[in-house]
């Protein structure tokens, strides 16, 4: 069987151009910008985090419950 090198290059042998030149005429709407709403906040899980927590219903159930077990604020009274 024949050996064959992969097709990306190592991260040691790529270099970014000082600059790139981007077609914007090219450019498309993003698809999935209807999907976010304005009072919502996108958060990047670990991946070790994200093989638990495989849904966005079960991951705020879990910061709900950990929001109910935080002491409360109090407010600083002037002397």
């Amino acid at each position: 069987m024949k050996k064959t090198q992969s097709k990306t290059a190592d991260a040691e042998s790529i270099e970014m151009a000082a600059e790139y030149r981007f077609d914007y005429s090219k450019a498309r709407p993003n698809r999935f910008a209807a999907r976010a709403r304005a009072e919502s906040r996108t958060v990047i899980l670990d991946p070790d985090i994200a093989a638990v927590f495989t849904t966005a219903e079960s991951v705020n159930a879990v910061l709900r419950a950990l929001i109910q077990t935080m002491p409360k604020k109090r407010s600083i009274k002037k002397l």
